[in-house]
Order: structure tokens, then sequence, then C-alpha cells
């Protein structure tokens, strides 16, 4: 793997980590990522429209990954509200690729390799770990985690298809508004509009830049290499985050839940390569 693309899969990794804990450590998680995902689609639109190729066999494929967003928006913020970013994050991000791994083994007539069979246990393992640290989240946070796992499998599948037929920035910048104006309104409607209005700030707009920055360093990324090693680069996000827990939120992530973070971490990694 090229140095270059091995430095922009860490960047991606290390900013996806950052703006999550950003949401985590903020006030109010849900405006948050609402007011975070707004000005992330206003930040990219200029660039989304000076590159724009967007043909119409992708309209399907945007409009389900604008409905899975919405989904995925309410499950991680509300996950961040209910528990800790240490149990969230890797649960959220470990779950997801096995997800896509069975659902392409049963109906796409994939092959799953050794190491991704070993991932696949690895992954298994972390999450069983995380989910006995602490079982009061369990009616919380890690099955928010959980649920914000399954929709990130299933907008990666519509994905991957979609942008057969549009340029990558294209088609992220045709996609996120609709989710996040959608989400705001949902947020605003659980809340006076002053709550959500006092979460614009310096955090949400880092938030913002965060969502469309880590994606643009993957993409870079992977014009220098192929996407197995550049996605198993890119989740090293999940110990960055744990790490993050610890020294940024002040989390008790302990010896079993960092275990499980590189269980996880692994695990994901041996799929990404399989």
């Amino acid at each position: 793997m090229p140095a270059v693309a091995f430095l922009l899969a860490g960047g991606a990794a290390f900013v996806h980590a950052a703006w999550n804990v950003l949401v985590a450590r903020a006030r109010d998680p849900e405006a948050a990522t609402a007011l975070g995902a707004v000005a992330g689609s206003v930040l990219l639109a200029p660039v989304a429209a000076a590159t724009w190729d967007v043909r119409a066999a992708a309209v399907p494929y945007i409009a389900a990954s604008a409905v899975l967003h919405v989904g995925y928006f309410g499950f991680l913020a509300g996950g961040y509200a209910a528990g800790d970013l240490s149990s969230v994050y890797p649960l959220a991000r470990g779950t997801a690729p096995v997800l896509v791994l069975l659902v392409s083994v049963a109906f796409l007539g994939a092959h799953v390799s050794a190491p991704a069979a070993a991932g696949v246990l690895a992954i298994a393992g972390g999450v069983i770990a995380i989910r006995g640290v602490r079982r009061e989240a369990a009616a919380g946070g890690v099955a928010l985690a959980l649920l914000c796992g399954v929709t990130i499998a299933a907008y990666t599948l519509v994905d991957k298809e979609g942008l057969k037929h549009a340029a990558a920035i294209s088609y992220l910048g045709a996609m996120i508004p609709a989710p996040a104006l959608a989400y705001l309104l949902m947020v605003r409607r659980r809340r006076p509009a002053r709550e959500v209005l006092a979460a614009f700030g310096p955090i949400s707009v880092l938030v913002g830049c965060g969502m469309v920055g880590a994606y643009a360093l993957a993409l870079a990324a992977l014009t220098h290499a192929p996407a197995a090693p550049v996605s198993a680069v890119r989740e090293s996000s999940v110990l960055i985050a744990t790490a993050f827990a610890a020294v940024v939120l002040r989390e008790r992530s302990g010896r079993v839940r960092l275990a499980a973070a590189v269980a996880i971490t692994g695990g994901i990694a041996a799929i990404a390569l399989g």
C-alpha cells in the first residue's frame, strides 16, 4: 500500500473518529448531528456542483440511501445520548461489515474466505465483550448502536451500486441534503426551535466538516490504492475513537472494552483484506 494512500486512509479514520467524539460530547447529540449534517451539505454543495456527474440511473439509489441516512443519523445520535462512545462507536462500525458480508454471500453469491470468516468471529467476540461491559446500557446505547450498524450496512450496499452511475462527490452532494433536512425537522418537532438553534456553533460546523472531510479523504485514498487495504486502514477509527473516549471524554474504557475494540478492528481488517 503506497505511503500516500496509508496517510490519507489514516487521516479519514482520525477525522471520522474525531467528529463522532464531538457529537458524543455535545450537550445535545441529536441537535449537533442534525446541524452538522446540514452544515456539511452546505460546505459540500459548491464542490459537488463544480464536479457534477450524476446520471438518471443513480436517482433510485440516491433516494434509498437518503432514507437510510435519516435512520443512521437518528440511531447514531440517539446512541451517544444513551451510551458511551467507547461502546456505541465500535458496535456501530463493527456490525456493518459483518452484515454486508452476510448479505453479499446470501444474495449476491460472494465467497467467504478464511480470513473473512475469522474476522466475523473476531467482531462477534468483540461485540459480545462490549455488550457485557455495562448491561444497563443494553436497552439504550447498545441497541441503538446495533441499529446504526444495520443502517450503515444497508446504505453501504445501496451506495456501492449507486456509485456505478455517478461520481462519488456528486453522489454524496445529491444524497446528503434531504436526510440532513429531514432529520433536522424531526429533531425540531421534539423540542423548541431555540433549543435546537442553541446547538449551532463551532462544534456543529466542525461536525459537518468532519462528515464530508472523512469521506473526501477516503475517496482520495482510493485513487492511490485498492479498496480492501484502504477499508482496513480506515477502520482503525474504532481504536482511535476508543482512545479519544478515554482521554477526551474520560470514559472508563478498561481492558475488556479496549480488547473488544482491538478485536473488532482486526476483524474488520480481516474482512476487508479477505
